[in-house]
């Protein structure tokens, strides 16, 4: 089983990011590349080649399906699995994120505390 080391995470709101960054970097020991938008994720993305990507669903402009769907086409990336975070955590969007293979669904607000520990489960149980 791969160890989970390089999480790309994705949040169009700075408190969200910094907190999800602060809790994998201190309980998960992972190392977390953060960006604001679909955008600068693709910009920085294949340079980073993140084990997995940590979505906000609903963000602006590219929302987190898009911003999967063209992260895995860039060089490198192809296959690599999301995490999707939302606070509209419906039981047709999880379903539907499931089905398109996404690890899981964490729902906002979520504890900051367990994040790491959330990750990792989602990570081992993927790798079943």
């Amino acid at each position: 089983m791969a160890e989970l080391k390089r999480i790309l995470h994705v949040d169009d709101e700075d408190d969200i990011r910094f907190i999800v960054q602060i809790a994998l970097e201190m309980s998960g020991g992972y190392e977390v590349l953060s960006c604001a938008s679909g955008a600068e994720a693709l910009a920085q993305a294949e340079a980073f080649q993140p084990q997995l990507f940590l979505l906000d669903f609903m963000m602006p402009e590219m929302d987190g399906e898009e911003t999967w769907e063209r992260l895995s086409a860039l060089n490198g990336l192809a296959g690599t699995p999301a995490i999707f975070m939302t606070a509209k955590a419906e039981r047709s969007t999880i379903d539907r994120l499931s089905d398109s293979g996404a690890l899981g669904v964490i729902t906002k607000p979520f504890e900051a505390g367990e994040m790491g520990d959330l990750i990792g489960k989602f990570w081992t149980d993927s790798q079943g």
